[in-house]
């Protein structure tokens, strides 16, 4: 099977046709998958029918499955879990801020699949970052304040009973687990080299890294609003546009991804399963 690929144009991201992920896929049509998603670092598959069997099916194909450590799996299932609103939800939007997923583990997932089932006529679009081009245009005066950096990663500020979907989180359609176990610490180079094609990215931004290992408050948290001012910035950006049915999988390891709201006053719900780290590197 030859897929279709087309760009989107943008930083990153394409869009995958001439594949039916409602079936088992032969080990040539998922390494034409990997390579697209290595080079474009987000795929989208429109048109996919997928049930909960489909969606573990392809994720497996590129590896075993991550650990979602602060969210309920969906009853029946150990791997999936669901990124869910209400029409009248008034809890804050769930992950609207820029960050990779779970990198304050110590081998951080290497992709996340997202599949839409309910997706509201207006709003809810996913916005991803490509941290190559970031990298690549940085300035030389911001490199040189990064390079050999040792970023701090936690989830205290997301899932520690003290932090955003904690304890005072209330009236929230997620089945958000907060724990201690968020104020733990792992550290990652904050510009390193992607475990399978070696180009060097950024990893991870303010939120989930809190600070550097050796630097004090004072100079970290000033550099670490210029990072995310700069990571974010509108070059580097694929904004995706959702519909029903359809599958997106992105590289943790290339980009960074927010949420973005505009669809209050309707249902969301999206499974969602986690991509274990590839190799011996997150």
């Amino acid at each position: 099977m030859t897929i279709s690929i087309t760009a989107s144009g943008q930083s990153c991201g394409a869009r995958i046709g001439g594949v039916d992920l409602t079936q088992p896929l032969d080990a040539g049509t998922i390494a034409e998958i990997r390579a697209a998603w290595l080079h474009h670092h987000v795929l989208v598959f429109p048109g996919q029918a997928m049930n909960e069997d489909d969606l573990e099916r392809f994720t497996g194909y590129f590896g075993g499955f991550g650990d979602d450590p602060f969210i309920r799996p969906i009853p029946g299932r150990d791997h999936i879990i669901a990124v869910k609103r209400k029409a009248d939800e008034t809890a804050p939007l769930f992950a609207e801020n820029w960050h990779s997923d779970w990198s304050f583990q110590a081998r951080p997932p290497a992709g996340t699949c997202l599949f839409g089932i309910t997706i509201s006529p207006v709003g809810g679009k996913t916005e991803f970052a490509n941290q190559h081009a970031a990298l690549d245009a940085m300035p030389t005066d911001l490199r040189a304040r990064v390079e050999g950096l040792q970023a701090i990663h936690s989830a205290r500020a997301g899932y520690a009973p003290s932090g955003m979907y904690g304890a005072n989180d209330k009236n929230r359609s997620m089945d958000i687990l907060s724990s201690d176990d968020a104020l733990d610490t792992q550290r990652h180079p904050f510009v390193r080299a992607h475990p399978e094609t070696g180009r060097l990215g950024l990893f991870g931004c303010a939120g989930y890294i809190i600070g550097f290992d050796g630097m004090d408050d004072g100079d970290a948290l000033p550099l670490l609003y210029d990072l995310i001012q700069w990571q974010g910035r509108e070059e580097f950006r694929y904004v995706h546009e959702w519909e029903p049915d359809m599958l997106v999988m992105w590289d943790n390891r290339s980009v960074l991804h927010r949420a973005t709201g505009g669809y209050d006053g309707y249902d969301r719900l999206l499974h969602r399963t986690t991509i274990a780290a590839w190799g011996g590197a997150g």
